[in-house]
């Protein structure tokens, strides 16, 4: 069912008889498959305001990411925390939408730097699982109710409402970049690169290992960027060479994307450690064949296992407890994701928040229904 104005959605809340599975572009296809009347927000389409003076943007939910980035960067500006294009490596179809990338806070190898997307939203406006309209938040960053909904809702993958508006603070496009990149195959030695780099006074805004590669971005002024690009290689990244421009960006591109992992099969999982413990964790796990790929200076790591048994479920979790950390089950079957808790099972106090918000919001216990655990 696709929709084209709040109020619909609304109606079409309050009628539902039985779960919905809301979907945006389609494109993020990630979490426990979930039954239910597909709730498309697709035709809540629309960019309503946008101020480039005031680094402000208000679209509707349905709008395609395509077409935010496109008007932004026809004013020199862009979404900074970098949402990544999930379709190559999870092989769906369609357009991903702000709503979509809202929903699932989609921030990439910038994140080191400027954060997350939910410090980028403003506001938001939603249909709640009793078809009520909610709005939190706005061209400011001051809230006034009990709850900070943009926050919650930010990350909640539709399972507290269903997002029809979002307001988004952007910045200016930097005229170039460079990427000092480095051979090196060794996790630990190019985690240690990273962190020289990141705490650095060179403003650095990616730190990744990938394809073998130490990767580290520097944005801005050319004359800047030409500066520290060469202050640390002169410095804390001896040995790195420089690749600038296009082919820096490319390289970005690709990391944002898991594009490595694209073409290959398996499972792939998402975990979040102390970018110190990252090297170590991989390293236990033995028993099975993966690939890493480093991010956030080590504390993103993207891993492809054999999509076989619980996919290493139990191995990563069971390390994980031990480092502290989370892991997330991005791709794999739907046989496995039916099986294997595909989000990081939470701590009994954060559950029992949890199953509390959920029933103030959707009492009812339709929306994407089990998406993301019990």
């Amino acid at each position: 069912m696709t929709l084209k104005t709040e109020a619909e959605l609304a109606e079409a809340i309050v009628a539902a008889n039985g779960p919905l599975r809301i979907q945006g572009g389609g494109t993020r296809d990630i979490g426990a498959p979930v039954d239910g009347a597909i709730l498309s927000t697709a035709g809540l389409s629309g960019i309503t305001l946008y101020e480039p003076g005031a680094l402000t943007l208000v679209a509707r939910a349905g709008t395609p990411l395509a077409k935010v980035e496109a008007l932004l960067a026809s004013e020199g500006q862009r979404l900074a925390f970098e949402p990544g294009d999930m379709r190559p490596l999870l092989g769906t179809k369609g357009a991903s939408t702000i709503g979509g990338v809202i929903a699932t806070n989609a921030s990439g190898p910038r994140r080191i730097q400027v954060g997350a997307a939910r410090d980028f939203c403003l506001g938001v406006r939603f249909v709640d699982g009793q078809g009520q309209v909610l709005k939190n938040g706005g061209r400011v960053m001051k809230n006034v109710t009990g709850y900070d909904l943009v926050k919650l809702m930010t990350g909640s993958w539709g399972t507290l409402g269903v997002l029809t508006e979002v307001s988004l603070k952007v910045l200016a496009i930097p005229e170039t970049e460079a990427t000092l990149i480095c051979d090196d195959a060794k996790a630990k030695t190019a985690v240690a690169s990273m962190a020289a780099a990141l705490g650095s006074p060179f403003d650095v805004t990616g730190a990744a290992l990938m394809n073998g590669r130490t990767m580290i971005r520097v944005e801005g002024l050319a004359q800047s960027v030409e500066y520290r690009a060469k202050a640390l290689q002169a410095g804390v990244l001896k040995g790195f060479d420089i690749i600038n421009g296009d082919a820096s960006a490319a390289l970005w591109t690709d990391l944002r994307d898991v594009k490595p992992f694209a073409s290959q099969g398996g499972a792939v999982w998402r975990i979040s450690v102390k970018p110190s413990d990252g090297p170590t964790l991989v390293r236990e796990l033995s028993g099975f064949a993966h690939d890493a790929i480093y991010d956030w200076g080590g504390g993103l790591i993207w891993l492809r296992v054999p999509d076989e048994g619980d996919a290493g479920a139990q191995m990563i979790r069971k390390e994980l407890s031990h480092i502290g950390g989370h892991a997330t089950l991005v791709r794999a079957s739907a046989g496995t994701r039916a099986a294997v808790p595909v989000f990081h099972p939470d701590p009994a106090p954060v559950a029992t928040l949890t199953q509390g918000l959920r029933a103030k919001f959707d009492p009812r216990g339709i929306l994407n229904h089990g998406l993301m655990g019990a």
